[in-house]
């Protein structure tokens, strides 16, 4: 299994969290974007244990079409500092492991469930990619989580000429410091599935 299912884990208690992300503050400070990961900085010797991420809702595999699926992920910070700099985020899409190969991101959908607006809100990337940030805490304190509503779907147009190990999930990224220097770190809680014609 790859890692990225080991770290899904599913929870139905996740079911029965709050389902509510908070709003952002409307200032905040340098995208932890623009700041290097901590794996590269540390030339893949930094070890991120800062998250417990759970996700309920995904199933193994999703026919073509109008159909949501909906699903529930949650990060709860397991360390015992403050996560500075913090930021939510959504993807949904597949892994490229061959020349030729196609990423199914294009061909999907995915939303979130703003609270406070109750509606559903999309997520696409300049690129056309499905994804996004999402409105979401600064600082997430030691022992809190944060959790999101989302939901996808994947088009009738998408391929079948091949193979897809699709993903979708929540991202949490803070800024960490490694040996002095500030770097990016990140959890995720999400799982894998398969697409499939009706």
């Amino acid at each position: 299994m790859k890692l990225r299912r080991a770290l899904s884990v599913p929870a139905a208690t996740a079911a029965l969290l709050p389902l509510a992300v908070a709003a952002a503050p409307a200032a905040q400070a340098a995208s932890a974007a623009e700041i290097p990961t901590c794996y590269d900085v540390s030339n893949g010797q930094y070890h991120n244990n800062a998250f417990v991420g759970r996700s309920f809702g995904i199933p193994n595999s999703i026919t073509l079409g109008t159909h949501w699926t909906t699903y529930t992920a949650t990060l709860t910070n397991a360390s015992a500092k403050e996560l500075k700099s913090f930021e939510l985020s959504a993807r949904l899409g597949s892994y490229v492991y061959n020349e030729g190969e196609r990423d199914l991101s294009p061909y999907g959908d995915l939303q979130y469930w703003d609270t406070s607006q109750r509606a559903w809100k999309t997520l696409r990337q300049a690129d056309g990619k499905a994804g996004g940030t999402i409105p979401g805490p600064k600082t997430l304190k030691p022992r809190e989580s944060v959790h999101a509503q989302l939901r996808f779907r994947v088009s009738k147009n998408l391929p079948m000429d091949q193979t897809y190990d699709a993903f979708t999930g929540l991202t949490g990224t803070f800024v960490d410091r490694y040996r002095d220097t500030d770097c990016t770190a990140h959890g995720e809680a999400g799982g894998g599935f398969y697409p499939r014609k009706g």
